[in-house]
């Protein structure tokens, strides 16, 4: 859908096919669920993928079955779907309703304690809640990418994930905060020590042009060049470690610990131990050093 849901105009009804169609009229994408908050297994002409889904459904492949077999990725917002003869035996079975969260453009922030609830009333803004068996759903409007487990008691239902029905809650829904998009990004991994080539001392392993004062700014203003790239990050170390190695790599003040400093910057931006280590070899094989 172009534009997120409001799911006010959902209301509470009795049977779980009824739910379904309130929500899919909605623009809210549901799903039969069994026993145990699941979704239906994949049936025979789907089974071990052969239809061509991919594992828990995190990149689904083309399938023409019409049945409620694969998980997320079968909420629809069709009501023909929804009210299929295909669908009505998974209905009859069905133990609660799902819908997808990202289908409707919506976040849910599932939180699983009173801890978590304590969290998230300091941290988030308000929105809307809907109380669950052990806390609350706080649904934001905006999709972002589903990730459980972001801190302790908090998951996180948008796109690629389902959510109970658990009826359209209270309170005014709002913008999905950049708080809660910064819960599923991971911090970057610390850089780990890389054994480097630093070129051997010439005229006794003295600087004859520059003095450890320049030296030490010229490797902080080479690691913020490496740190404010925001593209072509590899060539941009390329050319700084070769701007670096230019100055100083013939008169021997380069130490290891130069040279990790410049790994930690490039590392933070992504790049591999081993990429830094070519970077670094390549500029001196350029300089003959």
């Amino acid at each position: 859908m172009t534009q997120p849901t409001d799911i006010r105009r959902v209301g509470e009804v009795g049977d779980h096919l009824s739910t379904a169609l309130y929500l899919a009229q909605a623009g809210v994408p549901p799903l039969p669920l069994r026993a145990g908050k699941v979704p239906f297994g994949n049936c025979r002409a789907c089974a071990d993928n052969a239809c061509g889904g991919r594992p828990n459904m995190k990149t689904p492949g083309p399938c023409t079955c019409p049945a409620p077999c694969h998980g997320w990725a079968a909420a629809t917002a069709d009501p023909d779907v929804v009210n299929s003869p295909t669908w009505a035996r998974a209905w009859r079975d069905a133990a609660a309703v799902a819908y997808h969260p990202g289908g409707a453009g919506l976040t849910v922030v599932d939180l699983d304690s009173a801890e978590a609830i304590a969290w998230a009333r300091k941290s988030l803004p308000a929105t809307r809640t809907v109380p669950t068996t052990r806390g609350e759903h706080w649904l934001y409007q905006g999709a972002m990418q589903g990730a459980n487990g972001v801190r302790p008691g908090v998951d996180i239902k948008s796109t690629m994930a389902y959510a109970r029905w658990l009826g359209p809650g209270t309170g005014t829904m709002t913008a999905l905060p950049d708080t809660v998009r910064a819960l599923t990004v991971k911090e970057p991994a610390p850089a780990r020590p890389t054994a480097v080539t630093v070129p051997a001392l010439v005229g006794g392993g003295k600087c004859p042009h520059r003095t450890p004062t320049y030296l030490d700014r010229g490797i902080a203003m080479a690691e913020q060049r490496i740190t404010e790239a925001r593209q072509a990050v590899h060539a941009t170390v390329y050319r700084t470690f070769l701007a670096v190695l230019s100055t100083h790599g013939r008169c021997g003040c380069l130490t290891e610990a130069h040279t990790a400093r410049l790994f930690t910057a490039a590392q933070a931006k992504g790049e591999s131990p081993r990429h830094c280590t070519d970077a670094w070899t390549n500029a001196l094989t350029t300089l003959g050093l």
